[in-house]
């Protein structure tokens, strides 16, 4: 009977290392503290602490912890809102959209000058031509053709003014999204449900509730026009744009 050398009383192979010793995993372990393939995460473990896909949750994660802001949403009153098929953009401030307002009002007057001063020819060749009336039978017939024809002159001037001031305002914002003072420094009007241009019928009431508030002295289209101030949800909404579901924003 041989009992081996003894050197080595347990039995074991020459350069076999016992189990459960250093250099093998025990049996039934996932092999923690053994050296793993680069980039490859230990076995049986999900992968925590290692490198994840941009914007990708941890595996096995239904991506608690990640910010998913629905449309509409103000982030912490910083001037940013989540706009449908727009992502995150920055509410127009109000120093921007008066500021708008001024250059589209020296663009209009522009275009009033110019058809005023046309206007105005016209009228006056009207009255001139008053004076050229002789006295006769047809005399009174005369003056009253001129009189008709100055008054004819000038409310069609006023007519020609409300139409450009209504087509300017509604058909750029709901065809365009801006007027060309929003369009200098860079806003827009967008429908807050969608993110698109208003189109004719939200651009209509956009544009109509301030000439309604016009008639009471014009006091009405100014706290229109002031009403962004009074809006507690932090997106600058004046009565006109929660009315037409519309927000103006700035470009990114």
């Amino acid at each position: 009977m041989s009992f081996g050398d003894p050197n080595n009383p347990y039995g074991q192979q020459p350069n076999q290392p016992p189990q459960g010793q250093p250099g093998q995993p025990p049996q039934g372990q996932p092999g923690y503290g053994y050296p793993q393939q680069p980039g490859q995460p230990p076995q049986g473990q999900p992968g925590y602490g290692y490198p994840q896909q941009p914007g990708q949750p941890p595996q096995g994660q239904p991506g608690y912890g990640y910010p998913q802001q629905p449309p509409g949403t103000i982030q912490a009153n910083n001037g940013y809102i989540n706009v449908p098929n727009l992502g995150t953009v920055q509410i127009a401030t109000m120093g921007l959209r008066l500021c708008a307002r001024l250059i589209d009002g020296v663009a209009v007057f522009v275009v009033y000058l110019i058809i005023g001063a046309i206007g105005l020819a016209g009228a006056v060749g009207l009255a001139n031509s008053a004076e050229d009336c002789t006295y006769g039978t047809d005399y009174d017939s005369c003056v009253d053709d001129a009189s008709a024809g100055f008054i004819a002159t000038m409310f069609s001037m006023l007519l020609i003014l409300g139409l450009i001031t209504l087509l300017y305002e509604w058909l750029m914002v709901s065809l365009v999204g801006a007027t060309l003072g929003k369009m200098a420094l860079g806003l827009r009007v967008v429908k807050e449900s969608t993110g698109q241009k208003p189109g004719l019928g939200a651009g209509f009431i956009r544009y109509i509730i301030p000439i309604v508030g016009a008639f009471l002295c014009y006091i009405g289209a100014v706290l229109v026009y002031l009403s962004p101030f009074f809006d507690n949800s932090g997106k600058l909404q004046g009565w006109h744009d929660r009315a037409a579901g519309t927000l103006v924003v700035k470009k990114s």
